[in-house]
């Protein structure tokens, strides 16, 4: 089953609007689940936001377009909120509150960097591009922006949305994720430079296989060390960075700071 939109999309601004509503009805589930306020990223025409306001919380509704802000205010309950603006620049709330949000898939990552770096929210369920949905979720071997984010966040693949979800119809799939703030973080806050710094070392290393790569990036961790921990963790000497889980980087992270 599939919504309607009155009005299409503005190209310059990567307005891409779910009609299809076992979509939408998806993503509402999953904020359901989902305790404290919601913030929208890009509420559009309220495909979203309509139907959120029924989960009765506190709602605000993020909207770039200026037409379609002021035509979505009319139409939504005086206890939603709907704020012009770009979201790349909004200052969002340091009190604990959910995100949900269609990104524009021009600007996913730039978005992605965004949220990861803003206080305050608990979990994200985001419509994304498909490819960026599953390397995000690790799907296929983790990339170094997963790896860097892993021990504060977890992020989740939920499901692949077909092109035809949308109107105007994007070139790509598109992909629904969660990311949620780990309770108990697998490295200390304090650390997040030089550990996101040591990710990017590995990634960057020179070698052919992940030991090689270890010893590059961390020449104070003895060779020795890293082949008995590789050996531990039954890691092929042809493995690459991407094979790591985030429980991995971070034993990893603290034998290099114990050194």
């Amino acid at each position: 089953m599939r919504t309607q939109h009155p009005r299409p999309g503005r190209h310059e601004l990567g307005q891409n609007f779910l009609i299809d509503q076992s979509v939408i009805d998806t993503i509402v589930g999953l904020v359901a689940r989902t305790d404290g306020p919601i913030i929208e990223i890009g509420a559009g025409d309220g495909a979203l936001t309509l139907p959120l306001q029924r989960l009765a919380r506190p709602l605000t509704g993020i909207e770039l377009d200026d037409r379609r802000a002021a035509r979505l205010d009319r139409r939504t309950h005086p206890s939603t909120a709907i704020v012009q603006a770009d979201f790349l620049r909004y200052t969002a709330p340091t009190t604990p509150h959910v995100l949900v949000g269609n990104l524009p898939f021009h600007q996913t990552t730039a978005m992605l960097r965004r949220i990861l770096h803003a206080p305050g929210w608990t979990e994200a369920v985001l419509l994304v591009q498909w490819e960026v949905a599953r390397r995000r979720a690790g799907v296929g071997g983790a990339t170094m922006m997963t790896a860097q984010w892993w021990p504060w966040f977890e992020f989740r693949l939920v499901r692949r949305v077909p092109a035809r979800a949308f109107r105007p119809r994007p070139g790509v799939d598109g992909g629904l994720m969660t990311v949620s703030r780990r309770e108990r973080p697998l490295v200390d806050r304090h650390d997040q430079r030089r550990y996101q710094d040591f990710v990017h070392r590995v990634f960057t290393g020179k070698g052919r296989g992940l030991p090689q790569m270890l010893a590059t990036a961390a020449p104070e961790l003895p060779r020795q060390r890293i082949r008995h921990w590789t050996r531990h963790h039954r890691i092929a000497p042809t493995a690459l960075p991407k094979s790591l889980t985030a429980e991995q980087w971070a034993e990893l992270f603290r034998l290099r700071q114990e050194r």
